[in-house]
Order: C-alpha cells, then structure tokens, then sequence
C-alpha cells in the first residue's frame, strides 16, 4: 500500500464522496492520486468539479493501476459492479467495501483469486467525520490490509476491529444507531413544546445536551452511569423523569430493538428480502 498511493472510490453517493472529501482535507492524499466512479454522468461531474478528481462511469477504468479500492455503491448495485471488475483485479490491490450487509465471501467469491477484501459498517456522521466504523477481514486480509483500511477510515471518524461474526452486531449499534438517538430527538424536542417553548429553543437545548453529552462520554471517559448519578439529586427533577422512563421499559425497549435490528442484519447478509 505504502507504495501505490492511488485509491479508486466506486460510488460518488454520501459516504462516498464523504471519504473523498476526509482523505483530501487532510491532506493525505492529493486529488491526482483520487479516481472516482458514479452512474450518472451529472451528479459524478459535480463531485469531481467539487474536489478537482478524476471521474469516470467506468468503474473498469478506475480500478486500473490503484492499490485500494472502495466499493461504496448500494448493496443492490454489487453484482454489477463486481461483474465489471472482480476479473481485472489482483493479489496486489485491497478492496475495502462500506456496503452494508454483503459478507466479505459473498464479494471474495465475485474476485480473482487471493484478493484481500476488508468490509467496514461505517455510519451516518461520517459525513461531518465523526462516525464511527467497525471493520472485519477476509478470508485474504492481513494485518496490513486492516492498516490500510483503517488509515483510509480514520478520516471519516473513529475505526474498531471485530472478527465478521460481529459485524451484525456494530450494524445494529453504530450502523442504525443514528436513527436511535435522532428517534430520541424528536420526543425530547416535543416535550419542550408540550412545556411551551419554541420548536427553535427546544430544537437547540435538545440537540447540544445530545452533542455536550457525547463528549463528556468521550472525552471525559465518563461511564454513563457515572454521569447519569452526578445529574440526579435526590428527590430532584432527574429522578423523577428516570423513574417515569423506567417504569415505561425504556431499557428493554432499547435491548430488545436493538437486537431485533441485529436479527434483521443477519437476513440481508443472507439475502433474504
């Protein structure tokens, strides 16, 4: 990898250009060292005129002579894709897929031989590269191609290594998480209606408690727990809110959707519809 720095990035959607866009702000690649592939012709010229790549609609063409290849484009597009280019590539290139729910054997079996595959479950934040992405290895990936795929990553956020059997697990923590907290939004910012503040006030106390409370979690390495008891005060306000969520089952709620969501993780890997 050190050597070649030319990287082909099949799919010019969000995460896509998403990537692009971490990887050249950063300055860890120069745009000439960029390939990027799109269905169509409009939206592949805006994102190359954005970032001063090359584009093409062939993702034959872009996989030519680059050492990582990621493969960005919906998991429904993949068959197609990988019939454009499994034959074409070598033991000497990496594929990194973001597609959610394809097994790295599902894609290794479209490829020539030997070829290393790394799948990753990025999430939505990525966008503003604070996401978070859990990677596995194939059946022809080593410790270097997990190097490479976590140096590329890195610039979209946070990276952690799983064995595959986990990866239906990260999808439904970090992969659908951002739906989670986004469903917990909503319901917060219209209780501060209810309470009558404005949509706008409440909009904005919801959000950056959301936001500072991450961070604290985070930065601060505070365990939840920890931050939940120095919050409520005996027979305060706190207490008397968590009792109400509690009695509601709001933690099971979350164990048992999250689990479910799991479950459904492992039927697409499956294929099933």
């Amino acid at each position: 990898m050190a050597a070649n720095r030319k990287i082909a990035i099949l799919g010019a959607g969000r995460i896509g250009e998403s990537l692009l866009a971490g990887l050249l702000s950063s300055g860890w690649r120069k745009p000439a060292d960029i390939t990027v592939t799109g269905r169509r012709e409009e939206q592949l010229k805006e994102v190359v005129e954005r970032h001063r790549v090359k584009g093409t609609l062939s993702n034959s063409e872009a996989v030519t002579g680059a050492g990582l290849i990621v493969i960005a484009v919906k998991p429904q597009d993949f068959d197609v894709l990988l019939g454009e280019i499994g034959g074409q590539l070598t033991a000497d290139q990496t594929v990194l897929s973001v597609a959610a729910a394809i097994p790295t054997a599902q894609i290794e079996a479209r490829l020539a031989a030997g070829v290393p595959v790394v799948r990753a479950m990025p999430n939505a934040p990525a966008v503003v590269h604070e996401g978070i992405a859990g990677i596995c290895a194939g059946a022809h990936a080593g410790d270097e191609h997990l190097d490479a795929a976590e140096e590329v990553l890195t610039h979209l956020g946070a990276v952690v290594r799983v064995p595959e059997r986990y990866m239906d697990a990260v999808t439904a923590v970090s992969g659908s998480g951002p739906a989670y907290f986004a469903l917990l939004a909503e319901a917060m910012i219209e209780a501060g209606i209810l309470l009558g503040l404005s949509r706008e006030t409440s909009t904005q106390l919801v959000v950056q408690t959301m936001f500072g409370t991450a961070k604290l979690l985070r930065d601060e390495k505070m365990h939840p727990v920890e931050l939940r008891e120095a919050v409520t005060s005996p027979g305060g306000t706190t207490i008397r809110a968590i009792h109400e969520l509690e009695q509601a089952g709001v933690r099971a709620a979350f164990l048992n959707a999250i689990q479910a969501a799991m479950e459904r993780s492992k039927e697409l890997a499956a294929g099933d519809s």
